[in-house]
């Protein structure tokens, strides 16, 4: 799983594209998780997960 902020979200998508070979399931974060999770990629607060 991968999280992002609006600014990584097309690095994520592709990260889970390249090593699953699957379409992405992106789901965005509630307010509550929005503020205890990062980005995976700049550690800004992170608006979606990003899975296979």
């Amino acid at each position: 799983m991968e999280f992002a902020c609006d600014e990584h979200i097309e690095v994520a998508m592709d990260v889970v594209v390249d090593e699953y070979e699957a379409a992405p399931i992106i789901e965005k974060l509630n307010e509550a998780d929005q503020l205890s999770t990062v980005c995976s990629y700049c550690k800004k607060p992170a608006v979606y997960s990003i899975t296979k």
